[in-house]
């Protein structure tokens, strides 16, 4: 166990190592100078020099990145170009929206999705599963920011259920946020809930057919009790493998969401960071984002022995 978690430590340091680099070189391969953006189109060559000395673009890239690794390993990922105000600020202004975003997302896409696949094979060849198989398709082909846009017009202006912008801390006042947050989950959730319905129900189907299932079907336990107490519990090795990859997905993958429902999110922050060649927010969202995988993949794997004790995390039956 302890080999394995080392092990693993090492590979998400390299990993992270790997990734500073290509981000941290790739920014800069982009259209367009920070210095001219900020100081603007009218700026003089000499103004243009100073701003570009005050952000330390006039040294040479190399000595750029081990000035921000030095920098980021002391807690310091710099300040926004645009802005000055420091990145650490602006991430914790904006990471816990997209966070409780996510993980609401999450929540529903599971609990639909698991419901649907266990409804599916329940009644395999009849209405619920082709109602079931119905609304994963649509949840597969339809666009997220067009489910959006039908969301804000029926549900929040049309029937006003929910806002139909705008956001609430979840400190300041749980309910509120709920609220705001329930609509733009709703839809970034629908696609992973898809995929999870689809999922549980093939792989139910296919721990019905072992002997194990034949075995308790033939010492007298009805269908729905192995069902549920044998079908589910194989088969949430799948969600959890889903949901570990699709989490960070959802983090990086919430900007449209978050651009339709006015969300001042991650998704805001990056655009803009984009946008204005913001190198040090570029740099400081890549690099939370792939610590994000990491820490996720990691508890994936730790998840695998608790759900079935026959996988060890060291790779051994």
């Amino acid at each position: 166990m302890i080999r394995y978690v080392l092990t693993r430590l090492w590979q998400a340091a390299l990993t992270l190592v790997l990734a500073s680099i290509v981000v941290f070189f790739g920014v800069r391969q982009l259209p367009g100078d920070p210095a001219l953006a900020l100081a603007g189109e009218e700026a003089s060559p000499e103004r243009l020099a100073a701003v570009r000395a005050d952000l330390g673009l006039d040294d040479s890239l190399l000595v750029q990145y081990w000035r921000f690794v030095v920098n980021a390993l002391q807690g310091d990922l710099g300040q926004s170009t645009r802005t000055g105000t420091p990145v650490t600020e602006l991430l914790g202004a904006t990471l816990p929206v997209t966070l409780w975003l996510a993980l609401y997302a999450i929540v529903v896409a599971v609990v639909v999705g698991v419901a649907l696949g266990t409804l599916a094979e329940r009644y395999r060849g009849r209405w619920p599963e082709w109602m079931a198989n119905a609304a994963a398709l649509v949840g597969l082909s339809v666009p997220n920011f067009w489910l959006g846009i039908l969301a804000i017009v029926w549900l929040a202006a049309g029937l006003g259920w929910f806002p139909a912008s705008g956001y609430v801390p979840v400190t300041s006042d749980p309910v509120g946020a709920l609220h705001h947050l329930t609509l733009p989950a709703l839809i970034l959730g629908t696609s992973l809930a898809a995929v999870i319905m689809r999922q549980t129900r093939a792989s139910m189907i296919e721990t019905m057919k072992t002997d194990f299932v034949r075995t308790a079907r033939a010492k007298g336990l009805s269908r729905p009790r192995v069902l549920f107490r044998y079908g589910l519990r194989n088969s949430m090795i799948v969600v959890v493998t889903i949901v570990g990859l699709q989490l960070g997905g959802l983090i990086s993958g919430a900007v449209v969401t978050e651009r339709i429902f006015a969300l001042p999110g991650f998704g805001k922050l990056t655009l803009d960071a984009v946008f204005t060649r913001d190198y040090p927010v570029i740099q400081a969202v890549v690099l939370v984002i792939t610590l994000g995988y990491v820490l996720i993949n990691f508890a994936v794997d730790v998840l695998y022995s608790v759900i079935n004790p026959k996988i060890r995390v060291g790779g051994t039956a």
